[in-house]
């Protein structure tokens, strides 16, 4: 018999999937209005100041006024920030600092505001009523729900409180919410992954499990843990676990190892959370893509990939984007973010409406001999390569091999398998015509003798999570990068190779 929660769930999705479909269906208007309503709301800022926000009138006033940034370069303004001075990106100073792992600059402390704070937590609940909507599905809510997250033990810098962004989003659970969430405070508390998720499993396994959600690569590693625990499959463990949510990176090379882990298929929602915005989710089951978030101050620009790196590449607003090109997308939010460059490149799969996929970093690729290979090319062709075959993949990396011990260059896949093929040849043969088929210019490449085909090289088990283990980054928002232009992963991936 249905709840009394389960069945308030699907008239409060209706409305929620009113409200978006009213920006969905108005999206040119809707980010006019966000990004007027950000310069007026910053102008007496800093930043604002320096920029002559005053005098912001129209889009192309701003791309004068507000070049491009990454980090790096808006860390003076930020460090401002968290020396505890006001009015610098934002108006007043931040609810909380989300702390992400940066790479020239150390620890990168992105701001989270009172404006920007509930766009996460909205977005997420959004995400789920929408799927209610669409499905009629509420029966999970009954249920118990867990998110392996960071924990959520907050440090004060200044007066700002300190963590990780899933640390910090786990003192928003709603209260409609606050007895199904899982694990208890207690061991979400605990800072080392492994032992975090083994009192997870301990935790869970008497309960009525049905919302699972987290990053495919640690949800992994819990299913795996359990399925040592009980010589069960999880879909048997939780006979009413049903929904699988999911962000960070793509599912697609994760879903056949889940599928075999859970021992039947689930429903699933893709979402794209970031520190720096909640970006999209995925609105429909059936549909391409996860749907872009219009209305939560956020305003988007676009700037093709390939130009990215020009001295002045041409930015575009949503009203000019294509399908199927790739762009980096660059945002100006309710924290205080200008014309920033998160990193990620993504195309979109329908502009009626906007929705999106993450096709890779625009600094995650390889192009050691010009072919620009990016993350959504190799995922695809190992998503070729395997399918409707026993193989299953548990992680894979690719690096170039510029400097062989014979013969011509070549890009070196570390994959570690959970399945092995019968043929490794023939994988890597499936795996390079489906790559060349896709980028011409690496097929340009094999085919002028300047690259051969590429080499894989088996990773043991467990090797990534071991890796992850020895750089001190195992668990929480963490992810092993897809591909990478140098060796430094392949280096230190050299212990745990099966050939040493």
């Amino acid at each position: 018999m249905p709840s009394f929660k389960s069945i308030l769930a699907k008239p409060f999705a209706k409305r929620i999937y009113k409200k978006v479909q009213k920006w969905a269906n108005n999206p040119i208007e809707t980010q006019e209005k966000v990004f007027k309503n950000l310069i007026t709301e910053a102008t007496e800022t800093a930043f604002g100041k320096e920029h002559d926000f005053i005098s912001i009138n129209t889009y192309e006033d701003f791309v004068k006024r507000v070049p491009i940034r990454d980090y790096e370069d808006l860390k003076p303004y930020v460090d401002r920030v968290v020396k505890g001075e006001e009015d610098v990106l934002w108006k007043g100073k931040p609810l909380y600092f989300a702390k992400t792992s940066g790479t020239t600059s150390g620890a990168k402390y992105i701001p989270l505001t009172k404006e920007s704070m509930p766009t996460h937590v909205n977005a997420a609940r959004n995400a789920i009523l929408m799927y209610i909507n669409e499905t009629g599905n509420a029966d999970f809510v009954n249920g118990k729900m867990i998110f392996l997250q960071g924990s959520p033990v907050l440090q004060e810098k200044n007066g700002v409180q300190l963590g990780r962004l899933s640390g910090i989003v786990a003192h928003y659970v709603p209260k409609y919410l606050q007895k199904n969430r899982m694990p208890s405070w207690q061991t979400n508390c605990i800072e080392d992954w492994e032992t975090k998720v083994d009192a997870i499993v301990e935790e869970t396994l008497p309960e009525n499990m049905t919302v699972i959600s987290g990053i495919p690569s640690w949800v992994q590693m819990y299913f795996e843990k359990l399925q040592q625990k009980t010589g069960k499959k999880v879909g048997d463990v939780f006979k009413n676990f049903n929904l699988f949510i999911f962000g960070g990176v793509n599912y697609e090379p994760y879903r056949a190892k889940f599928e075999n882990l859970i021992g039947r298929k689930v429903d699933s929602i893709e979402l794209y959370p970031a520190s720096e915005g909640f970006f999209a989710f995925q609105d429909k089951q059936d549909e391409k893509g996860m749907l872009l978030q219009l209305d939560s101050g956020m305003f988007y620009e676009f700037v093709k990939a390939e130009d990215f790196f020009s001295e002045n590449p041409k930015r575009i607003t949503l009203k000019d984007v294509e399908v199927g090109v790739n762009y980096v997308m660059i945002i100006s939010t309710t924290a205080g973010l200008w014309a920033y460059n998160i990193g990620d490149t993504i195309q979109f799969t329908s502009t009626k409406p906007y929705r999106v996929i993450v096709s890779g970093r625009i600094k995650h690729f390889i192009s050691a001999f010009g072919e620009h290979v990016i993350g959504k090319e190799v995922e695809h062709a190992m998503k070729d390569a395997t399918v409707d075959t026993s193989i299953r993949i548990n992680e894979f990396t690719v690096a170039p091999q510029i400097n062989p011990d014979s013969g011509l260059p070549y890009h070196e896949w570390f994959i570690e398998f959970e399945n092995e093929p019968e043929n490794l040849s023939d994988l890597a043969q499936k795996l390079d015509a489906s790559l060349q088929s896709q980028n011409s210019y690496y097929f340009d490449l094999i085919e002028g003798k300047v690259l051969q085909p590429l080499k894989i090289t088996k990773v043991e088990k467990n090797g990534f999570q071991n890796y992850m283990k020895s750089i001190g980054k195992l668990g929480g928002q963490n992810k092993i990068p897809r591909l990478s232009n140098d060796r430094r992963i392949a280096d230190a991936l050299k212990p745990f190779l099966l050939v040493k």
